[in-house]
């Protein structure tokens, strides 16, 4: 079975200065995430677009100095809230880039704020039993709805 390879919009290095000696990659498609780190031990970390709920740009002034920038992404998954881009080249493009392909996969994917967030501030619904439908809580039973309360 051959996987398909999904074509990469955009890929870059952590800088140093304006020179990208580093072992951590970074690289987006269409639809994920990725960051590659490290030599002896490389960590591959991948995190889905429609998961990304806020994108941030930093930029210090030693960054703005050698043209880089950290863009920051928040998801929501449980592994990793906040994922750093550091020290990347035009940091703004990436960041607007990032933001354009979440909302465009969210919308193909027909994925809307209450996956994130729950209904009326309570947990995000999950699917318990396996059958890919989120279950609602039923608000009409109780602990113990064995029927009327007995004094």
């Amino acid at each position: 079975m051959e996987l398909e390879q999904e074509e990469i919009l955009w890929r870059d290095r952590k800088h140093w200065m304006w020179f990208p000696f580093s072992f951590t990659k970074y690289s987006v498609t269409k639809e994920h995430l990725n960051i590659d780190k490290g030599f002896f031990k490389t960590t591959y970390d991948e995190t889905l677009l429609y998961r990304i709920v806020d994108v941030r740009l930093i930029r210090t002034f030693g960054q703005k100095l050698f043209g880089t920038g950290t863009v920051q992404v928040f998801s929501r998954v449980d592994t990793q809230k906040m994922i750093e881009l550091r020290n990347i080249k035009r940091p703004k493009m990436v960041k607007k880039l990032i933001s354009q392909l979440v909302e465009q996969v969210r919308n193909e994917k027909k994925v809307v704020g209450k996956e994130f967030y729950g209904m009326m501030g309570m947990q995000p619904m999950m699917d318990m039993d396996g059958d890919g439908i989120p279950d609602m809580p039923d608000f009409d039973e109780g602990p113990d709805d064995d029927g009327p309360m007995q004094g």
